[in-house]
């Protein structure tokens, strides 16, 4: 097995640390971050570092980029406190990867990818209209990270758009039938398959397999 020091990784060339780095923690969900300004202009941009906080209250978070790199999603939701998170499916790959190219603020990404922005009742920010799993929040808290000039950005879900067979009796989310993706890395994507459920895990008791 190959072994990689912190001394290694501190004389790699840019990009190839970017590259290795970002794929060390395997495979994450990756979504289109819907958000307006105060002016009502739509913005679009791809996240792939969103994370399950908490279910009551439900709450969920993402990595912002430093303010310089990426000031356009964070300065929306600062400034309205409504964004929505999109499920990406194969059938617009391409268009959401483009979502991470970095567009002058004055541009709306859902028109330059030709993606179609939808927008629900009482909610001011866009979803993605073919995404088949997507959910708005609103803005909680967000969190500075000194170190390297990053946010932690914690919303409370306020509303779900889901198809119905996605959602299973017990709810749970079967989101292999949205055709939902993962990535890895910065521009790694990958379809996913189930494998298997197991009941909830308690100590002195034998693992069982929840049937499907």
């Amino acid at each position: 097995m190959q072994h990689i020091t912190l001394s290694n990784i501190r004389n790699w060339e840019r990009f190839y640390r970017a590259n290795c780095i970002n794929c060390l923690t395997g495979f994450k969900s990756v979504s289109l971050i819907g958000s307006v300004n105060v002016a009502g202009q739509p913005n679009l941009a791809m996240f792939s570092s969103i994370v399950h906080l908490g279910s009551d209250p439900a709450l969920v978070g993402y990595i912002n980029r430093p303010r310089a790199a990426a000031p356009d999603t964070l300065h929306n939701i600062e400034a309205t406190g409504v964004y929505t998170i999109n499920h990406i499916q194969a059938n617009f790959i391409e268009a959401a990867h483009q979502t991470s190219a970095k567009y002058p603020s004055s541009v709306n990404e859902f028109e330059v990818v030709g993606l179609e922005p939808e927008f629900r009742d009482g909610i001011i920010a866009p979803f993605v209209r073919v995404s088949e799993v997507k959910y708005a929040l609103k803005l909680v808290e967000i969190v500075p990270i000194s170190h390297n000039n990053t946010f932690l950005v914690i919303g409370a879900v306020t509303d779900v758009f889901i198809r119905p067979d996605i959602l299973q009796p017990d709810g749970f989310l079967a989101i292999e039938k949205a055709g939902s993706l993962t990535s890895l890395g910065a521009d790694g994507y990958y379809t996913t398959q189930p494998l298997a459920r197991y009941q909830y895990a308690k100590p002195d008791t034998p693992v069982k397999r929840i049937e499907q």
